[in-house]
């Protein structure tokens, strides 16, 4: 009788996760995860093995594994970063680089798990990873090239003074996703313990203990290649970012946080955004374009933010091999959240979209 009684009960459990789409798919064999994001190059640019770029045109896609066909998922950079930390779709205001640092509003749950609104800095009822990891109890960090100080933005409602990078104050508001959520932001001390200035990534990384599981990092404006020439007087652009990557790759994967399997994803957040020849506004993965914008392209017609690769290294994975499947923002941080069993945020969670992680540990040793 009880042997009976505990199998209905397990046949109905199992009925309402199926109904309610809570279960995440299996963990992956990493415990860290590192996110870097650069600007706004067009795969075939990076990736070029006579471009400015050899580092990660040649040097890194032998150590890892590379998505080729990896896209952004709108135009200009803020509602991409946005994408990837809660999976909300991009709207005017974030296509604008939100200018002045306004709320959004009216935010209007939808049953696709987006919010319908224009601005900003999104209410509480709107989750990201980061909240997601908290409430599991895992640890996170931004790190955040020229912040200075712990969880800067803007005063909402205030024009947005850091859309110019300036000699010694290169930190840019719009790369730094975590600052346009009253999720984390409107807890001070709980904001600047978890969005703090790059510089702390080396004492963290140090040992183990101290490895978030979960860390994004946003190099300055001229480290990212965003501004070419730099207003430093150095070059930018993608002879920035190789640079850039030369010295710091090795440093986070020979630190004892990355050796206690880590996973460090290398992508950029858009492809040119300009109309002309070289701009790129198309998408993958039946990308929507969301409640809030009719073009997700900004500038340019088209449905994302084009094709930008994405380079992944970790002991967990099979280095040198290239994966064809096409992948986005979006399936970034499904993928992360699967990484951690947790459930899918916004479009993330979009029926059809695939996680990467199979064609990233499938043939991996951890």
């Amino acid at each position: 009788m009880r042997l009976r009684t505990a199998a209905a009960v397990l046949v109905a459990l199992a009925a309402w996760i199926g109904v309610c789409g809570t279960a995440s798919a299996a963990k992956a064999p990493v415990k860290h995860v590192i996110t870097v994001v650069f600007e706004n190059k067009n795969y075939e640019e990076t990736f070029d093995p006579e471009g400015d770029a050899p580092y990660f045109a040649k040097r890194l896609p032998k150590k890892g594994v590379t998505l080729e066909n990896y896209y952004a998922t709108g135009h200009l950079s803020l509602d991409n970063y946005i994408s990837m930390v809660s999976g909300q779709a991009p709207n005017i205001v974030t296509q604008a680089d939100c200018q002045t640092f306004a709320e959004f509003a009216p935010a209007v749950p939808t049953t696709d798990g987006q919010f319908i609104g224009q601005g900003c800095v999104h209410p509480t009822a709107v989750k990201t990873v980061a909240d997601q990891l908290s409430e599991e109890g895992l640890s996170w960090r931004g790190y955040m090239q020229d912040m200075d100080t712990p969880c800067r933005h803007p005063a909402v409602g205030a024009v947005d003074d850091t859309q110019d990078a300036e000699v010694g104050d290169q930190y840019a508001t719009r790369h730094n996703p975590f600052m346009y959520f009253h999720s984390i932001i409107d807890r001070q001390g709980f904001c600047e313990r978890h969005v703090v200035d790059f510089k702390e990534l080396k004492g963290d990384f140090r040992h183990k203990r101290t490895t978030p599981a979960y860390s994004f990092v946003t190099p300055d404006l001229c480290h990212d290649g965003h501004d070419a020439p730099c207003v430093d007087g150095k070059p930018g652009g993608l002879k920035q970012i190789n640079r850039f990557l030369r010295h710091k790759v090795p440093k986070i994967t020979h630190s004892n946080g990355f050796k206690d399997r880590g996973l460090l994803l290398l992508t950029f957040d858009e492809a040119e955004a300009e109309p002309g020849e070289s701009g790129d506004a198309t998408a993958c993965c039946n990308e929507q374009p969301g409640p809030n914008t009719p073009n997700p392209g900004g500038l340019i017609p088209g449905p994302g933010g084009g094709r930008v690769g994405l380079v992944a290294l970790s002991k967990c994975v099979k280095p040198g091999r290239v994966v064809e499947e096409p992948y986005n923002h979006y399936s970034l941080l499904r993928s992360t959240e699967d990484m951690f069993g947790l459930e899918h945020l916004g479009f993330a969670g979009q029926a059809g979209l695939k996680s990467f992680n199979h064609d990233l540990f499938a043939h991996g040793d951890c």
